[in-house]
């Protein structure tokens, strides 16, 4: 790939969400639901997982759009958990990117079922996916299903609510993050390296690169709750301290966590050096996560 980052995310990223859009309207289903589904979606976001699924195809100088199912399913798994975060038996939120949240245009119930339509549906998109053989499917969906579910991001969301009112340590944090956060940053880059075509040692260290991102998104995301644009995030800075949640900054102070996020950013780059494949647009990805508006 020639594509400097900007290119390529302006590129791509209109593919993905033409395919989103194209994938809701086919669904047979209540227009309701539907439009749930679809308003989520289409809130914003920068498509991160997604587009760092497509970099690590291009990564082995394949085609990025050959994983482009993969990149539609790993969203629609990211929007809905974002959806059932905002539910007010979960976090509450009344804004996700600057817009109302899905239960407060939709209400609880059908907030509820756009979350289970995007999650369920994700999974469908994988195995009616017609260029990909058989192995590769169950290779997708075991991993995305192990990613997303209690082993995974839905295990970091059963701590995570544990966690709340309750001053944690380092481990517990960290074991927090890795499953919430990380787990569908690490599916995102593992699936790409899976439909490139890696070796069993080219995707061990694409785990350990997908680690250190996971965890430095984390501490970003933490960082930015206090030092934040409100605008910028679509949120209200500052959430997570009115929540009484542990967090990187309460653990480590505001510059310790600054540190730690420069440990991990620098041990993922250095690992996609070790990978000795086109990782340029990882790279760049890499800095952009880094480099978000604090």
């Amino acid at each position: 790939m020639t594509l400097s980052i900007g290119e390529f995310t302006k590129q791509y990223k209109t593919l993905i969400d033409n395919a989103l859009l194209s994938t809701i309207e086919r669904l047979e289903a209540p227009e309701v639901l539907k439009e749930a589904m679809d308003y989520s979606l289409k809130a914003g976001g920068k498509r991160i997982r997604p587009l760092l699924l497509l970099s690590a195809i291009a990564a082995f100088d394949k085609e990025p759009a050959s994983g482009l199912t993969a990149a539609v399913s790993i969203e629609m798994i990211h929007t809905y958990s974002l959806v059932h975060d905002d539910l007010p038996s979960m976090d509450d939120d009344d804004l996700r990117r600057g817009k109302p949240t899905n239960h407060i245009v939709y209400g609880e119930a059908m907030a509820i079922l756009a979350g289970d339509g995007l999650l369920t549906h994700s999974f469908q998109l994988i195995a009616d996916d017609k260029t990909w053989d058989a192995e590769t499917k169950v290779k997708l969906i075991s991993l995305l299903a192990r990613c997303a579910g209690p082993e995974g991001m839905v295990g970091g969301q059963t701590s995570d609510i544990q966690g709340e009112n309750k001053h944690l340590d380092m481990e517990e944090l960290e074991y927090i993050h890795r499953h919430k956060t990380g787990k569908l940053l690490t599916f995102s880059v593992l699936a790409g390296a899976i439909i490139g075509g890696a070796t069993n040692e080219q995707l061990s260290l694409f785990e350990k690169y997908a680690h250190h991102l996971g965890l430095a998104f984390q501490i970003s995301d933490d960082i930015l709750d206090i030092e934040g644009n409100e605008q910028i995030m679509g949120k209200p800075v500052g959430s997570d301290t009115g929540k009484t949640k542990s967090t990187y900054p309460s653990i480590l102070t505001l510059d310790g966590a600054k540190k730690h996020l420069s440990d991990h950013m620098e041990a993922a780059k250095n690992t996609l050096k070790e990978i000795d494949l086109q990782t340029t647009l990882l790279e760049q990805i890499t800095d952009l996560i880094e480099g978000r508006d604090h």
